[in-house]
């Protein structure tokens, strides 16, 4: 009986041990990529100021804060960053792409094309490609390089080919570029995927219109 109860307690023991170790009491670890894919882009930046105060060589902390930067609309703190990682690793393409995108927000679209052109050299087909032929389209469009726009847009829908936006958007560019025909494709295409866009039904009656007064 002795013997019994001695195993007993040394089992307790043992538990009580495992229990109120560190690794036991340890809670999960904050993931700003999660927090940041969650929407939760103020609690990723917390963690990521938290991870880049431990380490200012942390990459990976850099380029999830950028992001939700960029979400949240402050361009000027997620460029700062942004040049910041670029000192960590020069030819990272995420730190790349987000400049490009600090830019194109900002308006300073020579700059944006710079860098957007410099992510698809160095990740021509990297995660983010679809989005960076989006915004080096709508570039050309506020320049009025509409066929520019078309190519670049065309490329962007080859990807992401359920995006109405960006369908209607392709129409557009392709309307102001006089391909009235291929404009209508377009708008029709991004009607199918969202019957309720106002800009693409604007757009395809104006393009028929213009297509019935030639």
């Amino acid at each position: 009986m002795t013997g019994f109860c001695f195993k007993k307690a040394c089992r307790v023991g043992i538990l009580l041990c495992l229990i109120c170790s560190p690794a036991a009491r340890a809670q999960p670890r904050a993931d700003a990529l999660q927090e940041y894919r969650k929407g939760n882009f103020e609690e990723a930046l917390a963690i990521c100021r938290a991870e880049i105060a431990a380490n200012p060589n942390n990459l990976e902390s850099h380029v999830v804060l950028c992001w939700s930067l960029v979400a949240l609309g402050r361009y000027e703190e997620g460029r700062t960053y942004a040049l910041a990682g670029r000192n960590i690793s020069r030819y990272d393409p995420r730190i790349i792409e987000v400049l490009g995108e600090v830019y194109y927000f900002q308006g300073r679209n020579a700059e944006a094309l710079q860098y957007f052109q410099e992510y698809i050299n160095l990740a021509p087909q990297g995660t983010r490609v679809n989005m960076v032929y989006y915004y080096v389209g709508e570039i050309f469009i506020r320049r009025g390089q509409f066929r520019r726009a078309d190519i670049a847009l065309s490329t962007a829908v080859y990807y992401m080919p359920q995006n109405a936006e960006w369908w209607a958007r392709l129409a557009y560019a392709r309307e102001n570029a006089g391909e009235i025909q291929n404009a209508i494709g377009a708008y029709e295409r991004a009607l199918s995927l969202n019957s309720q866009m106002a800009d693409a039904k604007r757009g395809l009656e104006r393009a028929r219109a213009s297509l019935s007064n030639r």
